[in-house]
Formats: structure tokens, sequence, C-alpha cells
């Protein structure tokens, strides 16, 4: 039984902090986005999304559209994904004119589906007598999952069945080839089986749960299947290596899974889709599986932003420890991947850590990879940037010193767009007559039990959070991990209450006013001496903020040794300041640089103060050096 389940988004209504970087979205990313999927912009790296719809179009009434089509095997994802978050936009605030974009997508997508209820533009474009023979590579089922969860949030967000239809269309074209007519295979990139569960519950049609069990619980039996499928064609889509199938997690059925390995987006993705079949089915033995897979994540392979994925080789997982921070991929897209585990695992059990992880993430890594005025975008989001070797330097030239406009590859920019503009869905819980509150996240929220709460708080900034309550029931805090100390009042009085998990449980009787005061006070961070690029180094903390060091505050940042007997301090904040923000201070002293590349000379030592900003805000002043990790003296 589901120990919680998301709120719909249309229950949340935001304000302060998250209310600015959902008008961002909407003000600014989303009419981007848009811009770039019909080829609008010059400049800027072609995206010929909407053009392939239509090509897929003609090519089905039997046009010649010769190479019709261009682009990643996914590109059609990006187009989903947009949907997706003009669809969390559309409920947050209503916007004729961007439902009427939404619907022209639309239109060409459907005109696009097959008549079995295939849709995918690459192969209707190239070769239909291709399809479903590169399971490995061909992302078929891969962008049908996010077609899945955009047609869940527009008919969540306008009530139009028109992807809908287009969706469930779809899915049962894919379950009369895997499940009907028995074909052997697995997704190469998993993503489906989160979103069928999705379609599933909006539906009520058993046939999406079937579907998703299926593909989660074949996943792993048959290592040998993608070598098998190569062998039947004489083409490849990339000439991936059918046997690593570590980097897909197909090694083991996913039970008998016990560390993360391979693509990280792959991983995450696979872990949310088991996370959430354990919780709907009460699996126990996959949920322990993915308890297992989470342990390994957060407690071995995950950066202090919230980033994984440590290498660009396969941009995946590697080693335990293996953390470093120059050459660290960080990809944006397996951070959100991490959010939406977090969030399902919550559904399995009540436990702070998720919500601690989900925030972490949030405000560091996804944050950070959009800049701050939400026109440009981090694919690899580095704790480390030297001007002149980053990007430069053929073993750091995937780490870029500053946000381009787009890119091929261009999977993470909707990706935050989406979870940006449906972030209420993962602040707040519900079961029953339990209210959770997982985030600390300003808005106010309508729960299916009548409770009305309403959030007021300056955070990430302000340590204080305020709830005014109204309905009868029980409202659960979390108390973060990182707050050493903590106060709660209800309705004025000092509580004494202890965190259970995590959370503290509030009853409440028609109205009531909760205040939570956390602990401000900045913190030096240090890492395990099993992480060896990070030994005798120092990071810093505020709140949930990592915070950085750039060249553009502190001329050579390479030059600081930071004093960590003297403690760091938080200036007033600054509204004016990269979009509004508080700076830390910490004691320092700067080596002056000896005129050899190497010297036998003793560094001299000048004390100084050093100037941190937030980890999310950092490359928005110009390309300059940056650090999150600091040596210390």
């Amino acid at each position: 039984m589901k120990t919680q389940k998301q709120i719909p988004v249309t229950s949340y209504k935001a304000s302060g902090f998250m209310e600015k970087y959902q008008n961002i979205v909407h003000a600014e990313v989303i009419p981007y986005q848009h811009s770039v999927l019909w080829d609008k912009l010059e400049g800027v790296e072609k995206s010929h999304v909407a053009a392939n719809f239509i090509n897929a179009a003609k090519a089905l009434r039997g046009e010649d559209v010769g190479d019709g089509f261009y682009g990643m095997v996914f590109q059609d994802s990006d187009a989903y994904k947009w949907l997706e978050a003009a669809a969390y936009a559309i409920a947050d605030k209503p916007d004729k004119e961007l439902e009427q974009q939404a619907d022209e997508l639309i239109g060409i997508i459907a005109d696009a589906q097959d008549k079995d209820g295939y849709l995918n533009t690459y192969f209707t474009v190239k070769d239909t007598e291709k399809r479903w023979t590169d399971l490995l590579e061909g992302h078929e089922l891969y962008c049908s999952g996010h077609l899945i969860e955009a047609a869940c949030a527009y008919y969540e967000a306008t009530g139009k069945r028109s992807l809908t239809d287009i969706a469930v269309k779809n899915a049962e074209c894919i379950y009369d080839r895997f499940i009907a007519q028995k074909h052997e295979g697995i997704p190469g990139h998993p993503e489906i089986e989160l979103a069928l569960l999705r379609l599933y519950r909006l539906t009520g049609n058993r046939h999406f749960l079937r579907l998703s069990e299926h593909f989660i619980n074949e996943r792993g039996k048959a290592p040998d299947f993608w070598a098998r499928e190569a062998k039947k064609r004489s083409w490849s889509v990339w000439n991936s290596d059918p046997w690593d199938n570590d980097y897909r997690q197909s090694a083991k059925p996913v039970r008998e899974q016990t560390e993360a390995v391979g693509h990280a987006v792959r991983a995450v993705y696979l872990y949310t889709g088991m996370a959430d079949l354990a919780a709907e089915t009460e699996d126990k033995e996959l949920f322990a599986a993915c308890r297992r897979l989470w342990e390994n994540i957060v407690h071995r392979k995950m950066y202090i932003t919230g980033g994984i994925g440590s290498t660009v080789q396969g941009e995946a997982f590697t080693v335990d420890y293996d953390l470093p921070p120059d050459t660290a991929y960080s990809e944006t897209c397996a951070a959100i991947g991490l959010i939406f585990f977090a969030e399902k695992m919550l559904e399995n059990e009540i436990n702070g850590e998720y919500g601690d992880v989900m925030e972490l993430v949030f405000y560091n890594t996804v944050l950070a990879g959009m800049q701050l005025d939400g026109k440009r975008f981090f694919y690899v989001n580095p704790l480390e940037v030297d001007i002149g070797i980053s990007g430069k330097a053929c073993t750091h030239s995937h780490v870029l010193p500053s946000r381009p406009k787009w890119y091929a590859c261009a999977c993470c920019p909707p990706n935050a767009a989406r979870l940006i503009g449906s972030i209420g869905k993962y602040a707040y819980g519900e079961k029953g007559d339990t209210a959770y509150c997982h985030l600390f996240t300003s808005g106010k929220v309508c729960f299916s039990n009548g409770m009305k709460l309403e959030c007021t708080t300056s955070y990430p900034y302000d340590m204080t959070i305020k709830y005014n309550i109204s309905g009868r029931g029980k409202v659960a805090v979390r108390i973060p991990k990182w707050s050493r100390e903590f106060s709660l009042k209800v309705n004025g009085k000092v509580t004494s209450a202890i965190p259970k998990n995590g959370y503290i449980y509030i009853d409440v009787d028609e109205k009531a006013k909760i205040e939570l005061a956390l602990d401000g006070t900045p913190r030096y961070v240090r890492a395990s001496n099993k992480v060896p690029r990070l030994t005798g180094m120092t990071a810093l903390m505020r709140g949930p903020l990592v915070y950085c060091f750039e060249g553009t505050d502190n001329d050579d940042v390479r030059s600081i040794r930071i004093d960590r007997s003297q403690k760091p301090f938080a200036g007033e904040f600054e509204p004016d300041l990269l979009g509004g923000t508080i700076q830390l201070t910490a004691k320092a002293f700067r080596a002056e640089d000896c005129d050899d590349l190497y010297s036998c000379e003793a560094e001299k030592l000048t004390p100084c103060d050093a100037v941190a900003v937030p980890y999310y805000t950092w490359g928005n002043r110009g390309e300059n050096d940056m650090r999150v990790w600091m040596n210390t003296i």
C-alpha cells in the first residue's frame, strides 16, 4: 500500500522563489524552446522537430520526403517534453496562445501516427521496415514514454483528450506487439516503464500496468537479447556494443541488482519505474532492490550537489567514490531523474532522506542547468572549471565554462522546464487525512481530503517557513538532516515533538498555524577519505545550497586556501545580485604563485576573505574559474 501519493499539479499555486522560476519557464524557456522546435531561431543548433513530424505524415501518405529526418534518433522526445512543460504552464496560468501552439503541435503529431498506432518519425521517415528491429538503440519505446507523460499532463491541465488518444493508441500498439504477439524485447533506454504506470492510473486500463510490469520484469533475464537482435540486421543506429549490459542495467534481473551502473539517466528512469511499480503492486522484493540501488547512489556515487554520473564515457556511473570535480559529467537529466526516483521511494516509505535528496538536487544541479534568464542551458554540471583547460583539453572537452544556447542532444532544457513547472507534485504529497510537506516551497495547496495549506517563506535564503492550514487531519513536515537545530511552533507554542523518520506530524482541527525555524548557519563540509580527489579539501553550504567560489569575486581561485579554523559568515540578502542571493565569506589565505613550473620554495601566504555564491548561480557573469571544493590550511 502506498505510503503517500503525488498531489495533482493543479492543486499547487506557487509564490515566492518557486513562482519566480515558474514565471521564467513560462515567459522565457517555453517560448524559446517552441521557436527552437520550429527552427525559427538563427544561430542556434538546428532542431527540425516539427519538420520531422510533418515529413513523417507525408511519408505515411506515400509522398517522397527523401532524407527528411534531421537530428538524434530520439528527436521526437523534445516535442513531448516541451508539451509536458507547456501543460504545466497552462495549468498554472491559463494561456490561450500557448494552448493554441500546443494544439498545433499535437495536430502534426496526430498526422504522423500510423493506422496501427505506431508513432516514431525516425523510422517512419527513414525506413518503416526497420521498425522494432533495433531496440538497443532505436529509442522507439523511450519516445513513446515521453509521449505518454506529455499526454497525461496535457489532459490534467486542459481536460483535452487529443494527445491522450494518440498516446493510448500508441501504447496499445506496443502492448499488442510485446504482450499479445509475445515478441521478445525490452527498451534499450528505460523510460516507458514509469510512463505506462502514469497512463494506467489515468485510464484504469490494466494493459498498461501489465506492459510496465513486463518491461521491468524481463530486464536482465536474457542478457544476450541485444546481441541476438544485432545479428539479425545489417545496420545499426550507432554501432553500440550489444554486450554492454551494465551500460543498460541489464546484466541481472532487476530484483537481483545491487549497484547503480551504466548510463546514469537510463538507470534512474528505470529505478523510478521500479519504485513506482513496487508501490503500485506492493512488491516488497522489488522495493528492496530499489532501496539497495538508492543506498549505492546516495552514499557512494552522488556529488555534493546531488549530481550523478561521474564520467563522460557513456554518461555513466563508474565505481564507488569516484567523484572527480573537474571532469564530472553530472548531466542535468540524470539529476532530474534522481528527483523522480526519490519521490517514488517516498510512495513506498516515508523517509526524510528522500526529501533531503530531492531538495539538494533541485536547488543545486537542476537549477544550475539553466541560466538565470532561462535562455542558456548546461548539459554537464562540473564542480570545477579552469579557464584554458575546461572545454579545451581533450580530458575536459565536455566541461563547458558557459551554458550554450542549445545543443544537438537537447534532452535537458525541456526536462528542466517540465520539472520546474510540476514541482508542486514533488513538494507536497498526501494519503488519507495526512498532508506531507516534503519541500519548503511557498504557495497555496489544496489537498483531496479538504485541507488547505498556505506556505509563506523566502526559502532557500530565509530559514523560517510558515504554514497556515485549514481543515481537519494531519500535517507532516520534513525536518532536514542538515539542520543541526530547529524549532517548531504550533499556534504560537513551541513543540518538543521528535521527528519520526525525518518528519514531525501535527494534528489539525479546523485551523492551525505552524512555524518552522531551521538552522541557517553556514557550514563547512568535507568528503570521505574514500573519495581520492577531495582529501584535505572543503566545501561550503548554507541550508540546502552548495556554494562555489568564482574568479569574478576572488581573482585566482586556485591560489586560495580556506582557513577552516575560522567560521564562515553569511551576508545580507542582495536582491540585485544574481537574481537575489546571499553571499558567504570564508577566512582564507592567498598563496603567491612560484615563477617556475615546480619550486622548492614554501608557499607565501597572505590573509584574505574568500567570497562564495550559490552553485546554481555560477557562470552567469561571464566565463571565469569556479570551484566547489577548495584547498584548506
